[in-house]
């Protein structure tokens, strides 16, 4: 569920709830929009926090290798992200 579907939900059981006071046999129309509304207010805090950014290491490496021919020391360094 992304956010906007959780938006809309949140406001179709607002509406369902506060504001249509038609009475349904079969149905009570004011629980339904309270439901709507606690299903649209979790899919909203999963969106969230599944679209939070994520914590990420950097690696770091680095390594000395002596050139036979020169004699010279080279040294090479890596970083990169994970992703965690």
């Amino acid at each position: 569920m992304r956010i906007g579907s959780s938006i809309f939900l949140i406001a179709l059981g607002a509406i369902l709830a506060f504001a249509v006071q038609v009475q349904v046999s079969f149905v009570d129309l004011a629980l339904v929009g309270y439901i709507l509304m606690a299903v649209g207010v979790i899919g909203l805090i999963a969106s969230l926090v599944l679209a939070a950014p994520r914590r990420q290491a950097r690696v770091s490496e680095s390594r000395s290798v002596v050139d036979p021919n020169t004699g010279e020391t080279i040294t090479r360094r890596e970083s990169r992200d994970t992703g965690l």
